[in-house]
């Protein structure tokens, strides 16, 4: 039951993320922060501690140099959300963690070029596809898959 509960505030912070980077085109650091901090610590409450924080840290510097190369292409809200979903897959181990760190990206590829394919009514580039989004599908699905 317990477990049960987790996952659904995992789920319901990550759809808030979403909704919220989708709209206004940002990850606030009340949600993100608090997110990364209250999954480390239930990892490291679960005896996942080590895993989680090397997740943490890996998916984070990754998409930390990212932006440190190409802020407008990566925020730094996308950043500190990377701290939480790589403690979150970094706690069930390296192949989740790998299959949420290589699908998100992909996953904001597709629908980069789905907006790119979509008709538009003004004569202006498309809208940028916020990646956040993305990076709470692959981490969610990732997890999923080993969890149900």
């Amino acid at each position: 039951m317990l477990r049960l509960a987790a996952c659904l505030v995992v789920l319901c912070w990550a759809a808030a993320l979403s909704v919220i980077d989708i709209r206004v085109r940002r990850l606030p650091d009340v949600l993100t922060l608090t997110g990364a901090v209250a999954i480390l610590g239930a990892c490291v409450a679960c005896g996942r501690g080590l895993p989680a924080i090397l997740g943490a840290a890996a998916l984070g510097g990754l998409y930390l140099s990212v932006h440190l190369v190409n802020p407008a292409g990566l925020g730094g809200g996308d950043v500190k959300l990377a701290l939480g979903l790589g403690a979150l897959t970094g706690a069930f181990g390296l192949p989740v963690w790998m299959l949420a760190a290589m699908g998100a990206p992909m996953l904001t590829a597709i629908l980069g070029v789905a907006a790119l394919l979509r008709p538009r009514d003004a004569a202006g580039p498309p809208a940028a596809v916020p990646h956040g989004p993305s990076m709470c599908a692959a981490s969610l699905g990732a997890v999923g898959l080993v969890m149900f």
